[in-house]
């Protein structure tokens, strides 16, 4: 992989990690596109790595709210007054929404790496969860704020979130879509899929470092596409949090199925191979 490659590919996980519209799927076509074998370590590897930018950018962007969240967690551990606090409450939450994911992503990891990124599953994963993103804005009731959080919320949504592990779903389609099914507004459940994001890819991230660095892709490109990945990211953050706030992650739909649609008509027709 030459460094042209890896900022291109920085810019598309910057870009479509928190969007709903599937990051793992549209680093799969470019890889693809570019000559990349995705079930090769090295890649797949990469590809886990150059998350961790977008990780780093969600560490940071909302840092202030983390340090809050974690110090009060910490507190409530040895002070039980403190235990009925939201934050200490949501540091709970991001624990407990994890662990399916967790368990599920290591128990799936092969099957994950192999037989998921065919082109075939990401193009019918793209159109197939846009049916359950118009539902979930359809039937939202839209009357919980961030706030009004449970534990139930929180394994609910962390169940469904084991659903982005199929390329095509979109971690972030998969979360905000539980968050508005559970009856929180559309800011509440992006914020708890931003909050849930980072203990999965990170972990994600430095499972996978080793076959990043030591495969053919090389440490050099590596470090752009994750340096490149975290700028964009950032600003993505910005705007998703902007946009969730007055529109309807519905407004992503055309876009998906109109992507899945021209992959399985590629597929069809010969013109790109499914793995």
């Amino acid at each position: 992989m030459d460094y042209v490659q890896a900022v291109i590919l920085g810019v598309v996980e910057g870009l479509t990690e928190f969007l709903p519209v599937s990051s793992t799927a549209h680093l799969t076509i470019v890889e693809r596109l570019m000559g990349f074998s995705t079930d090769d370590p090295s890649v797949t590897g990469f590809t886990a790595v150059i998350q961790m930018g977008a990780i780093v950018a969600v560490i940071l962007y909302f840092a202030r709210d983390i340090w809050r969240i974690v110090t009060a967690w910490f507190r409530g551990l040895v002070k039980p007054e403190l235990r009925g606090q939201l934050d200490h409450r949501m540091g709970w939450y991001v624990i407990i929404g994890t662990i399916p994911i967790g368990i599920v992503g290591f128990l799936a990891k092969d099957f994950i790496k192999s037989e998921l990124r065919s082109l075939w599953v990401i193009a019918i994963a793209l159109i197939a969860w846009s049916g359950v993103m118009l539902y979930a804005e359809r039937h939202a009731r839209q009357t919980r704020g961030e706030k009004d959080l449970t534990v139930r919320d929180s394994l609910v949504v962390g169940l469904v979130q084991c659903f982005a592990l199929i390329p095509g779903v979109s971690r972030s389609g998969a979360t905000i879509s539980a968050g508005l099914l559970a009856g929180l507004d559309r800011v509440a459940a992006t914020r708890v899929s931003f909050f849930l994001s980072i203990p999965a890819l990170l972990a994600a991230g430095v499972f996978e470092l080793k076959d990043a660095l030591g495969g053919v892709i090389g440490v050099g490109p590596t470090i752009v596409g994750t340096v490149v990945s975290f700028v964009v990211a950032y600003a993505s953050i910005a705007w998703l949090l902007k946009f969730v706030a007055g529109h309807s992650i519905g407004r992503f739909v055309p876009y998906r199925v109109s992507l899945g649609v021209v992959l399985l008509v590629l597929l069809a027709t010969g013109v790109v191979s499914a793995t």
